[in-house]
């Protein structure tokens, strides 16, 4: 493991921005200061960059196993990695479902003979798999994962005896997907009346509404409530919920949390008329109002983290008509850069960016010696340069799937480097050969 003295950089982290020099040894950040001499393997100048410490992902789907015509954890991985991204936390919405503490090892075998990026998988919960749900180590996986509502997989749990059961006895974090299924499928009933086989993306966020969203997060609230369960909501999209959360304590005393995911931040119900099924998502991108709250409400802190739901699907899958087309697109390569965009847009400062993106994330979960930029910490790094543009399009992309949301956007960002655990990783549009995420570990 080489060593590294990055020189001159603007530091963003824990609300400071400062120029300084860093040495990693050991994969360790070992000093922190003004005009290191060390002897190092590795010399960056970065004198006009940004550092960063690596990004957090709590939320992706990298359809390993059984899905990896879409994606797998190799390719997803490096566009993480090429993102700025250097940790993830993997749903088990794969094949088969991740229900087993057997299939759960069984995908972190395959995140150590293939991640390029820090790795995690959740613990997936089912109608009747309490007992394995239960067995789950808090100290080395990030948590349980509930469907309250379906999604891409069938994974959902709707007997009320199992969520009480989950909620009651979890031993770790509980994230959700919250969307009530009864209303989701009374209104697929009325559009389907109104307009048959008919139906196009713009209805989405009208099948799968605010109301759906309001239901499912608000009783999944109550339950963590009545239990004191460790509760962390995924993907607010609606204005309604943010209410549903606090911000008069610090993160690390919060019992129940929140996340906001880019494509609820960037894109509204007016970009399906040119986006169609390329931005179809459950929970569905909704109006401006939405996006706006939930975007106010990541700036006052009732929503915690920002995340990606990075979920390929192949372009045929996605090219097909509304009602066939699965929900979901890629993200984990172009969220920070889309971060940096609404940053020069005066909507949000580096030192949020940094926050909602590494160190809530870390805190929220608590990865251990993670998401911060701390002598003794990891050296999870990422090195950008906030005058260097760069245009999204399809020879670019390093998902499997091929294609991005943002495919025509040039962002006025660039990630230059990213450091994993100590390794420079990628270094200017390029990736480095080999495995260097590490399994994430939890202090719990």
């Amino acid at each position: 493991m080489a060593s590294i003295l990055i020189k001159s950089a603007t530091i963003v982290n824990e609300g400071r921005i400062i120029v300084s020099d860093i040495f990693v040894k050991n994969g360790i950040i070992e000093q922190i200061g003004a005009n290191l001499n060390m002897l190092a393997d590795k010399e960056i100048n970065a004198e006009g960059l940004h550092l960063f410490p690596g990004c957090i992902d709590d939320q992706v789907h990298f359809r390993e196993p059984g899905l990896t015509h879409k994606a797998d954890i190799f390719t997803e991985s490096r566009a993480a990695i090429a993102g700025g991204i250097t940790s993830f936390m993997e749903m088990p919405n794969t094949v088969p479902n991740t229900l087993t503490q057997e299939l759960l090892a069984h995908k972190y075998e395959i995140g150590a003979r293939s991640s390029a990026a820090n790795y995690s998988f959740f613990m997936g919960a089912g109608n009747d798999n309490l007992e394995e749900v239960l067995k789950t180590d808090p100290k080395n996986v990030c948590g349980i994962k509930v469907f309250m509502g379906s999604s891409t997989g069938n994974m959902l749990v709707d007997n009320e005896k199992t969520l009480e059961g989950i909620f009651s006895h979890a031993p770790i974090l509980v994230a959700t997907h919250c969307e009530d299924e009864a209303t989701i499928r009374s209104n697929a009933a009325h559009f389907k009346e109104l307009y048959g086989d008919n139906l196009t993306p713009d209805m989405h966020p009208l099948i799968r509404n605010a109301e759906s969203c309001y239901i499912s997060s608000s009783f999944a609230v109550g339950l963590a409530k009545k239990y004191n369960t460790r509760l962390h909501i995924l993907h607010i999209s609606t204005a309604i919920e943010t209410s549903l959360f606090d911000n008069s304590i610090p993160l690390s005393q919060k019992r129940i949390t929140a996340e906001a995911c880019i494509h609820h931040l960037w894109f509204t119900d007016a970009d399906y008329a040119s986006k169609g099924n390329w931005i179809k998502w459950n929970p569905a991108i909704k109006s401006a109002a939405d996006r706006d709250a939930v975007f106010q409400a990541v700036l006052d802190d009732h929503i915690d983290i920002i995340a990606t739901d990075h979920a390929p699907h192949t372009i045929e899958e996605k090219s097909q008509d509304y009602k066939n087309a699965p929900s979901g697109g890629p993200l984990v390569q172009h969220a920070l850069i889309a971060m940096l965009e609404l940053y020069k847009k005066g909507k949000i400062s580096l030192e949020k960016i940094v926050e909602k993106m590494a160190h809530s994330p870390a805190i929220c979960f608590q990865v251990d010696k993670r998401g911060f930029i701390r002598e003794g910490y990891w050296a999870d790094l990422v090195l950008v340069d906030l005058n260097k543009s760069y245009a999204v399009n399809r020879n670019n992309v390093l998902s499997k799937c091929g294609w991005s949301p943002f495919e025509g956007e040039v962002f006025s960002s660039s990630v230059v480097s990213t450091i994993v655990s100590g390794t420079l990783v990628y270094e200017n549009g390029q990736i480095k050969n080999g495995i260097y995420g590490k399994r994430l570990a939890f202090d719990r």
